[in-house]
C-alpha cells in the first residue's frame, strides 16, 4: 500500500481503558511484556528473546506521519491500572478494509480488557473500514473468544509464521462487517 501522510490517531475511551497513541515512556513496559514468551508466542511478529531497542523502534515507527498501521496502548491508569496493559494494532488494507491484532500483558489475561479494547476500536472505526479482519493461532482459544464475543465471524483456517516460535502455525481467520 502506498504510504501517505495520515491524521494523528484518535484517543478512544472505553469503560476501563484509554486507548491512546504510543509515547516514548511506553517503551519500557512494552519491552517487558513483549519479552515474555507467552506474549510473543501469541503473535506473528514479536521475536523471542525481544531485542534491546525494539520497543523504542516500535514507538518511533508508530508516531510516523506515513505509518502503515495505528497502534494504541491499552492505558488503564485512570482506573488504577497500569499505563500499558497491552497493545492493539489496526492495519490499513485495500478496499476499505483493516486488520486488527492485539496482545495483553499476562497479568491481565481473562479480565475482559482485550474484548473491551477490540470493541472500542470497532466502535470508533478510525480507518472508516467497511470490514475488519483478524487471525489468531489455533492454540490461542482465549483470543478466538475475544473475536467471537466482539461479533467477528469465523472465515476459515490458514497458517501464519510466528517469529517467536520459528515455525508456521495453524490459524483461524475472522471477519467483521462494520456497516461503515
Amino acid at each position: 500500500m502506498k504510504l501517505e501522510t495520515l491524521k494523528p490517531q484518535p484517543m478512544v475511551a472505553t469503560e476501563r481503558l484509554n486507548l491512546r497513541p504510543l509515547r516514548r515512556s511506553d517503551a519500557g513496559p512494552i519491552a517487558l511484556y513483549a519479552g515474555d514468551l507467552r506474549v510473543a508466542r501469541g503473535t506473528r511478529s514479536i521475536p523471542h528473546p525481544y531485542p534491546p531497542g525494539a520497543a523504542e523502534g516500535l514507538v518511533d515507527r508508530a508516531g510516523l506521519p506515513t505509518r502503515s498501521d495505528d497502534i494504541w496502548a491499552m492505558d488503564g491508569a485512570a482506573h488504577g491500572l497500569g499505563e500499558v496493559l497491552g497493545l492493539i494494532h489496526l492495519v490499513r488494507l485495500d478496499r476499505r478494509q483493516s486488520e486488527i491484532s492485539y496482545w495483553v500483558a499476562p497479568a491481565f489475561w481473562n479480565t475482559g480488557l482485550a474484548s473491551e479494547a477490540v470493541r472500542g476500536i470497532i466502535a470508533a472505526n478510525p480507518h472508516g473500514a467497511a470490514q475488519i479482519f483478524a487471525e489468531v493461532f489455533q492454540d490461542n482459544t482465549g483470543s478466538a473468544r475475544v473475536l467471537t464475543n466482539c461479533g467477528f465471524e469465523y472465515l476459515g483456517d490458514a497458517e501464519a509464521h510466528s517469529v517467536a516460535r520459528g515455525a508456521t502455525v495453524p490459524t483461524w481467520t475472522y471477519s467483521l462487517k462494520t456497516g461503515a
